[in-house]
């Protein structure tokens, strides 16, 4: 080649992506003819590092038609992407019962819920679940030749309740009493005893508070409390009493509050019809039938899809979603459903941040106590009293930073959480009436006239209306 051939680095410019995937060539001008071949465009990206996945195919097509190729980027170099590990998890080994399941509807439209009433019980000392460790993730290759390193997956942690144990390696979680496997609020994992009742909850039984499950074959009759630590299983109906549960509550029959009932889950309450009550979950709350004139909040999802489906009067609170096959009625009966209203996320949060800061400040001044104590060791100084306080301190340490730590992921879930209001949505599968208020955060749309299966979520300043697919 004559020395009056422009050289290559004034010709082409080369580009290598962030993430080092990618590798691109842009001719800057247009000569004619253009006097370099495919081998002299690798040989120049291996001078500019790319070394790695170079498309001869398209260097030779930008060799014989360089027209094409004035003034655009155009890949000529692919790397290998790294794969992500997968993360860690909880498996459960005992036999599963009711909280993993939904009860099974029939073809008239009733539900089964015998399976319901099997119970996941277990023995002491027996292994109930196992952790899977996160995997590595392989690494990729980029057109420089680098090992780009795959990103491991996220470690699952035991989150540890009541009468259960983990082992030294942090593998497995055994139970510490006979009893039954239940998981509360957060995700906890506890056995608790089982207490049984053979009929009503009426003055031959009285009010119940108990520290683990509690199973009623009968009714709870108006004016009676039934509190537990665990779940409570009612095989009847519940009529205007309070009941009240750290983990879930199951009524087989419907839940009759008479303006007066309340039902209050940490998790989930599962039932077949609501009528003037008040329920409270923590996540769900599942009705297979119908929500009459009720006053519901769940932290995630209010579901009423069975046969019937309907929902009509009072105030529906969710979390991220309402879904129903019916809302409202002929009648226009107002019938109000709020979704991404999570206060209480919100104050629970500004607890943990309390938490957070007189955890972090205990962990100082231990920290500082410890520090002294290890000079005194130094020096010699150090008395069976003082050395006695010195292993109650690194426990106290250690104590405080495991608190510390489930406090920060805690508050990364809700905050999390908080910004999904995104997907907040009420959901009707057949009909919503007029007289239907939807309320998706701090905005709100009226129901002027029936409509038939229609999605309402949040977008740009209004609520939006959209046909259910």
């Amino acid at each position: 080649m004559g020395l009056s051939i422009m050289p290559l680095d004034e010709l082409v410019s080369v580009e290598i992506s962030e993430d080092k995937l990618s590798a691109y060539i842009k001719i800057e001008r247009d000569i004619d003819p253009f006097p370099y071949t495919a081998e002299d465009l690798a040989q120049f990206l291996r001078q500019q590092n790319v070394c790695y996945g170079i498309r001869e195919d398209v260097l030779a097509e930008i060799s014989a038609n360089p027209k094409s190729y004035v003034q655009t980027r155009t890949v000529v170099a692919v790397g290998e992407p790294p794969v992500a590990g997968n993360d860690g998890e909880i498996r459960f080994l005992y036999e599963e019962g009711p909280q993993e399941k939904r009860p099974s509807e029939l073809e008239d439209g009733t539900v089964d819920y015998k399976q319901l009433i099997k119970l996941s019980n277990v023995r002491k000392g027996q292994r109930i679940a196992e952790r899977i460790p996160a995997t590595e993730g392989s690494p990729g290759i980029g057109v420089t030749g680098d090992h780009i390193p795959g990103k491991p997956g996220k470690e699952a942690r035991f989150k540890i309740g009541k009468n259960v144990v983990a082992d030294m390696e942090n593998t497995a979680l055994y139970a510490t009493i006979d009893g039954m496997v239940v998981k509360t609020d957060n995700g906890k994992i506890n056995v608790f005893p089982v207490f049984e009742v053979n009929g009503d909850v009426d003055y031959s039984v009285g009010n119940i508070e108990f520290v683990g499950t509690v199973v009623i074959r009968g009714n709870v009759l108006s004016g009676f409390k039934v509190k537990a630590d665990g779940d409570i299983r009612v095989l009847g109906g519940v009529e205007s009493a309070e009941l009240e549960a750290r983990g879930s509550i199951y009524v087989s029959a419907g839940i009759l509050g008479q303006n007066k009932g309340v039902v209050r889950a940490g998790v989930n309450v599962n039932c077949s019809f609501i009528q003037d009550a008040t329920v409270e979950a923590g996540q769900d709350i599942i009705v297979t039938q119908s929500v009459m004139h009720s006053q519901l909040r769940a932290g995630q999802n209010v579901l009423c899809q069975g046969a019937k489906g309907l929902i009509v009067g009072g105030t529906i609170q969710a979390g991220e979603k309402v879904a129903a096959r019916t809302i409202g009625n002929t009648m226009s009966t107002p019938t109000t459903i709020e979704v991404g209203v999570r206060p209480e996320l919100r104050n629970e949060l500004s607890n943990l941040r309390g938490r957070l800061k007189q955890v972090t400040d205990n962990l100082d001044k231990t920290e500082k106590a410890l520090a002294i104590l290890d000079q005194m060791a130094l020096s010699g100084q150090l008395t069976q009293e003082k050395l006695a306080m010195r292993v109650k301190l690194i426990n106290t340490k250690k104590q405080s930073l495991d608190e510390q730590n489930a406090i920060l992921e805690r508050i990364a879930e809700i905050e999390k959480l908080l910004e999904d209001t995104g997907k907040a949505r009420v959901e009707v599968a057949s009909t919503v009436y007029a007289g239907t208020k939807i309320v998706i955060g701090r905005y709100t749309r009226f129901v002027k006239d029936p409509v038939s299966r229609v999605y309402f979520r949040y977008s740009d300043g209004e609520v939006a209306m959209l046909p259910l697919l």
